[in-house]
Formats: C-alpha cells, sequence, structure tokens
C-alpha cells in the first residue's frame, strides 16, 4: 500500500477480475464513491461469432480495456479497483492493469466456472494474492464452499467469499476480505508481496 509524504492516508490498487460476463463492471460499479469510468462496448454481431454469451444471453455491451472506481474504506485507507476485460482477446492488458496491484478479486459465475481457470491462473502465476468471489446470480446452481474449491483447485488458505456485485455491502465485505487477507500475508512474509512494477 502507498503512503503519501504527509503519512496519514494509504492508497492500494485491486484488481477486479474473471471471465466474460461475470460482473466486473457491476462490482466496481455498485461500490464506487465516484462516477465510475467505463470502457463499455455495444456488443456486434461479429462479436458473436468470437464471444460464448452462454450464460449471459441478454449481454449487450462489453468492457474493452478496463473500469476505474475508488472507494474510501476508512479515514485512512482508499481503494482504486480496476475491471479487467473479460474476452481472452483483450488479456494482453491485464499486465499492464496490473502493475502496482496489491491484489485481486476473481469474480466467479458457477454456471460457467471453467472460465475462472484462466484468471486464477494468471494471479497465481504472478504471486498476486487473489481472492475468490463467487457471484450469486439469482439463477446459478448452489454449491457448497468445497465443492467450489475443488473445481477451481484453490489452496484451501485462499479465501472465498459468497457475494452478489449488484449489492455494495457485499461488495465492501469482499473488499475488506481481500484486504485483510493481504495485510495477513505481509505480516507472515513481507518478502512475499512483491507489487507488480
Amino acid at each position: 500500500m502507498r503512503q503519501p509524504a504527509t503519512g496519514r492516508i494509504k492508497s492500494a490498487k485491486i484488481l477486479v477480475a474473471g471471465g466474460f460476463g461475470v460482473g466486473k463492471t457491476t462490482m466496481v460499479g455498485a461500490i464506487s464513491e465516484i462516477t465510475p469510468l467505463t470502457t463499455e462496448a455495444v456488443m456486434t454481431a461479429a462479436s458473436n461469432t468470437v464471444d460464448d454469451t452462454s450464460g449471459v444471453p441478454s449481454k449487450t455491451t462489453t468492457t474493452v480495456a478496463m473500469d476505474f472506481g475508488r472507494i474510501t474504506m476508512s479515514s485512512d485507507l482508499i481503494l482504486y479497483l480496476f475491471g479487467t476485460p473479460g474476452q481472452t482477446r483483450f488479456w494482453f492488458m491485464w499486465d499492464e492493469l496490473n502493475r502496482g496491484a496489491i491484489g485481486a478479486v476473481v469474480l466467479v459465475d458457477t454456471r460457467r466456472i471453467t472460465d475462472s481457470f484462466s484468471p486464477i491462473d494468471f494471479f497465481e502465476s504472478r504471486k498476486v494474492p487473489y481472492l475468490v468471489a463467487v457471484n450469486m446470480f439469482d439463477d446459478a446452481p448452489r454449491y457448497a464452499e468445497g465443492e467450489i474449491r475443488e473445481a477451481l483447485a484453490i489452496a484451501p488458505h485462499t479465501p472465498m467469499v459468497m457475494c452478489d456485485a449488484r449489492v455494495r455491502d457485499s461488495v465492501k465485505h469482499t473488499l475488506i476480505s481481500l484486504v485483510e487477507y493481504v495485510v495477513t500475508m505481509y505480516r507472515r512474509d513481507p518478502s512475499a508481496m512483491q507489487v507488480a512494477t
């Protein structure tokens, strides 16, 4: 976390990642205290042949660069949220967005759980602390936490929360859980916290 010269307010960069249509833009918008900056573009007929819209048939827009929001978590902590594009053809931007991030939320849709494998692999390969947030879509099947962990093949110490990306308090709980996890990891082993530069 960065601390300005005044020594009072700390800021931290968090990525919100996941597969196509999992709710990243919704999550950033639900919590941001500023009007979120989005790079949503209308999906065209051509994108229908490239993007798998199964499970999200009503989706008409997609993030083509990033989403950006800001939330003051306490009097001394501001989080800057960067939502990643979900479509694989835009993933070349992830390394740039990852620079300076202290951690990530990987949003998961249980209707399309395999879409979460690549985002999880991305953060694991770069040793970026991440939390799995299962977005509780109304029509998504419900599974026990152990079943989801097994399906995602994530370590027992990787935090997992159930959330609703539309609900501010749910998103806030998710972000608090991630920050607590990052702080715990840092206290345990400061050398393990390598913020990407």
